[in-house]
Order: C-alpha cells, then sequence, then structure tokens
C-alpha cells in the first residue's frame, strides 16, 4: 500500500530540489533519511521533512503494520516547477535586468516492496555477480 505527500510552492529552483531527489529515489527509507539528514544541500531537509510526511501518511493508512517490517523505499519521487515570480533589478543607464524567482513542487510516493520483490532481486544481483566472475 503506497503513501503520498505533496510539497508545494517550495522557493528553491526546480534544478537544485532534482539534484537532491535524484540522490534518493529508488532507496530504502532508513538509508534516504540517513543521506538527507547529512547532506549540505538545502533542498535536502525539505525533502527529509517531506519523507517523514509521507511514513505519517503510510502509518495512518496501515495501522496495523510496523514501518521496521514493512520494507518501505522511496518508489517515486520528482520536482515540478512552480510559479516564477518576476522581479526587476536596478541596472545600468536606467534600465532594469529581469530577476526570476522560481519555485516547484515535489512529489513523493513510498511503497512496501513484497517478499516476492526481494527475492527476485537477490536472485539477479547474485546471477549478475557470478556472470562477472
Amino acid at each position: 500500500m503506497e503513501a503520498v505527500a505533496k510539497l508545494r510552492n517550495v522557493p528553491t529552483s526546480p534544478r537544485k530540489m532534482r539534484l537532491v531527489a535524484n540522490m534518493v529515489r529508488g532507496k530504502q527509507v532508513n538509508s534516504a533519511l540517513g543521506i538527507l539528514k547529512f547532506e549540505a544541500n538545502s533542498g535536502a531537509e525539505k525533502i527529509e521533512k517531506l519523507l517523514l510526511s509521507a511514513l505519517s501518511n503510510w502509518q495512518a493508512k496501515n495501522e496495523d503494520a510496523r514501518i521496521e517490517d514493512s520494507n518501505l523505499y522511496i518508489k517515486e519521487i520528482f520536482v515540478d516547477e512552480g510559479r516564477t515570480l518576476k522581479r526587476l533589478r536596478p541596472a545600468p543607464q536606467g534600465r532594469g535586468h529581469r530577476i526570476r524567482k522560481r519555485s516547484n513542487h515535489i512529489t513523493l510516493i513510498i511503497d512496501a516492496k513484497s517478499d516476492e520483490e526481494m527475492v527476485s532481486k537477490k536472485a539477479k544481483k547474485a546471477e549478475s555477480t557470478t556472470k562477472a566472475k
């Protein structure tokens, strides 16, 4: 059962936020939280808070399940461009340069991996290591 969390109108450029989102895409929730906690990028703390919100949403949907036993991972995370505020900065000779203050929307989906998926991944990994040798 998946859970969704959305964060809208974050005052950071989408390009900078996608760098952080790419680091945690597809990772287990525990390892993603560890990565985000020690990442220096300013978008990391916002995505960390969003991930905790998604965990809370998942817990509300699955009250009988424990988070520790459920093999949660980040199924999908994407960053869309939000609205752009246009400002003018004074420039020489009476002109004005346009400043674009970008924002973004983040959508994060977490899901629990089934035991079959975990077994098939381990089998594929073992198969690829034996071929490499």
